[in-house]
């Protein structure tokens, strides 16, 4: 074999690794962000600020936030801010959606009243919360063993 068909055989070994590598990559970026996004389900755990427990926080009647929590449990299900915003009574604008989005997100992050169940989608935290079971096993995202 001549010193080319060497190279250019060692180049395409390279090539092939490569190629490996950058699917296995992709595969791990891939779970990586579904933990994220189911990580995002989950209740923050603890204390919040000041000492005060996290389920002790209380919406101000009349406000935004308690118009948003009674135009979700009526609707039954979670909704997109857009449509949250519609059944709330108000015009679904950007400002509109940026205003009442960044304030349920503030709950949502403390883990009580809102939960986030897509981008831009909440529900309610008193609808249940994810079980235990809904974790993945330690081994989900691997590839199964060859011949078994």
């Amino acid at each position: 074999m001549s010193l080319r068909r060497k190279f250019e055989r060692k180049i395409r070994e390279k090539e092939q690794e490569i190629h490996d590598l950058e699917n296995k990559l992709m595969e791990a970026k891939a779970y990586m962000q579904a933990m994220q996004d189911a990580i995002r389900l989950v209740p923050v755990e603890g204390d919040g600020e000041n000492g005060e427990v996290a389920s002790e926080i209380v919406i101000k009647p009349g406000s935004a936030m308690e118009v948003a929590m009674k135009a979700l449990r009526e609707a039954g299900k979670a909704l997109h801010i857009m449509d949250l915003l519609t059944a709330m009574g108000r015009e679904p604008t950007v400002e509109n959606r940026a205003s009442v989005g960044s304030s349920i997100a503030a709950y949502v992050r403390k883990g009580v009243i809102f939960t986030r169940l897509a981008p831009n989608t909440f529900g309610l935290a008193e609808w249940g919360q994810p079980t235990a079971e809904s974790v993945p096993p330690d081994d989900f995202g691997t590839k199964p063993s060859e011949g078994g």
